[in-house]
């Protein structure tokens, strides 16, 4: 990929050179009224000191790089120096508060411009009005941007005394704040590349976070180029080492993905096949059985007609999406209908198929998965422990009773499951199974994928309902960050989604196939149905199953023993002195 945009790396290094020289020349026409100026607010100084405007641009367009990187853009290769502009940034600001505020702005705007579905999803979901709906999207996007902040903050407090390259530095500080600060929507820098699964595949030692770091090693290594071309060093193994470094880095993870991609694809080629059916129902957001009664018997028909084609095409599983079935269970539901219910769900099909279903107790709501054999009866349930916030859960209300103000009557009530658990599968005559249910976005928490694998199931199988978010962006980064656990965990994952995109995923992150994502509210579609034979490989053999967060938490303890070596050192050592 380095190789095919060779051109437009090019064109940007040398762009980039000529706004980091003008940028310089600017701050150092400053240097002595910043002086004077410590103690002003970022704010106050950005009307009085010309380089903030500059300052803000960079960051800017740091922020506009990362966001059109990642999926629906595509525009995977701005991810290699999409951190170069802040690096600059945050090298030459005033003051470290001017410096993290930047950080942040880079921040909300790749957030803002990569989650603008967050408007139609507030509108949709909270009704709300367009004003108070792009007020709290620009919290939620500033909230998700402070991943950056950190990051600005502790690159600033260590390049200001510590001459460390950003080959070393950038990664470091990138690594550890993706590790410490919570996300409402968990996320990572690493989904600019989820379509290269070749790079991918050292996610299997070091999580999402390890292709996070490798990103920041190249865009670190080309700022370093571009400043020691600024100093005109003369010294050519000071200009070129921290190129052939990050080279090395990027070749060796690249080989290493080459031969681990070799080696599952011949342990799945090996591995016993399970034919496995998704149905997709297309059901608009605001038409759910469950909300209206009269939808219900209709519903349930378009899932068991669908469900009657992929058993006579030899489906020897079925998965429907999450809270697929239109109708709610008892906690003590354990068997199927009998014929003459209205409610049966295996209907004119036998075989074993996940369901997705509300379950309710006296006082409590759960999101529950089922798996209903060919007998009837229910061999497995798994209620969802990582609730939605705001959706199925609102975080606080215990303490703060006003915020279940902010979201209608029936949400955030649910009560999480209690732990993670498989489900067995006995396909016919065959072996047997563990299937690894989880729901919604579950399949893109890589802790929770971690205790899932740890009971070694031979397959994942996740149940979402994203109609909730339209059609345009939230489908695809989904699906995109679900890439990761399939790596992670080694075992292929099929997604079955309301409106798409449901997916078979292998063991290499591959996308096998996969639906188009549609808005069942703005276009209807029929239900639709997919087939695959999928590897049963087991899960949770890897290293990083084994060792979890190790490679991120090494990173933050040598991050936090450079920012106490700066904070000891006496004299400051800027590279630009």
């Amino acid at each position: 990929m380095l190789t095919a945009n060779s051109h437009e790396e090019i064109s940007v290094s040398a762009a980039v050179t000529a706004v980091t020289k003008m940028y310089s020349q600017t701050a150092s026409r400053g240097r002595s009224a910043r002086k004077s100026s410590r103690r002003d607010t970022a704010f106050q100084a950005l009307g009085r000191h010309p380089e903030w405007w500059t300052g803000l641009a960079l960051s800017t367009l740091s922020g506009f790089l990362w966001f059109l990187g990642c999926t629906p853009f595509d525009l995977s290769f701005l991810s290699w120096f999409a951190m170069v502009p802040l690096l600059c940034v945050l090298d030459r600001a005033a003051t470290r508060k001017a410096a993290s505020l930047l950080a942040w702005w880079t921040g909300t705007v790749a957030i803002g411009g990569g989650y603008y579905w967050m408007i139609e999803l507030l509108g949709r979901f909270a009704n709300l009005s367009l004003p108070l709906a792009l007020f709290l999207y620009l919290v939620f996007s500033a909230y998700q941007g402070s991943v950056f902040l950190l990051f600005g903050w502790i690159v600033r407090s260590i390049r200001r005394r510590t001459p460390l390259p950003m080959i070393l530095l950038a990664p470091l500080a990138g690594a550890t704040a993706e590790l410490v600060v919570p996300l409402v929507f968990p996320s990572h820098m690493a989904i600019v590349q989820a379509w290269h699964p070749l790079l991918l595949q050292i996610a299997d030692l070091t999580g999402p976070i390890g292709v996070s770091a490798l990103l920041l090693v190249v865009n670190g290594a080309i700022y370093d180029v571009l400043l020691q071309f600024r100093k005109k060093q003369r010294e050519r193994w000071k200009l070129l080492a921290p190129a052939v470094a990050a080279f090395a880095l990027v070749a060796a993870a690249l080989t290493y993905g080459h031969f681990r991609m070799q080696h599952f694809d011949a342990l799945s080629a090996a591995a016993p096949k399970l034919m496995v059916g998704v149905v997709q129902p297309n059901v608009p957001y605001n038409e759910k059985g469950l909300e209206h009664p009269e939808k219900a018997p209709g519903q349930l028909k378009d899932l068991q007609d669908q469900s009657r084609d992929l058993e006579k095409s030899g489906a020897q599983l079925i998965v429907w999406s999450e809270t697929a079935y239109p109708y709610s269970l008892t906690r003590d539901f354990h068997a199927d209908f009998p014929e003459s219910d209205g409610r049966r769900m295996l209907r004119g099909f036998t075989t074993p198929t996940v369901v997705g279903a509300l379950t309710r107790g006296d006082s409590t709501l759960y999101n529950s998965a089922f798996l209903i054999g060919r007998d009837g009866q229910g061999t497995g349930r798994y209620d969802k422990m990582r609730l939605l916030a705001f959706g199925e859960t609102i975080p606080g209300v215990e303490h703060f009773p006003w915020l279940r103000g902010m979201v209608p009557e029936g949400f955030g009530n649910f009560t999480p499951g209690k732990d993670v658990t498989v489900l067995p599968l006995q396909a016919g005559d065959g072996p047997s199974w563990r299937v690894g249910a989880i729901i919604c976005y579950e399949d893109i928490l890589p802790g929770f994928l971690r205790r899932m694998g740890a009971l070694h199931p031979h397959l994942y199988v996740n149940l979402t309902n994203d109609s909730w978010y339209g059609a345009r962006a939230e489908p695809y980064q989904h699906l995109a960050l679900a890439v990761f656990g399939s790596i992670e965990q080694r075992t292929g994952m099929v997604r079955a989604v309301n409106s798409g995109i449901s997916a078979f995923i292998d063991a290499n992150g591959r996308l096998v196939q996969q639906t188009e994502p549609i808005d069942p509210a703005v276009t209807p579609r029929p239900a639709e149905s997919s087939l695959a034979a999928v590897p049963m490989l087991e899960a949770g053999h890897t290293v990083y199953a084994k060792v979890g967060e190790l490679f991120a938490r090494l990173c933050g303890l040598c991050t936090v023993v450079l920012l106490l070596r700066a904070i000891y050192t006496r004299y400051p050592a800027s590279p630009y002195d």
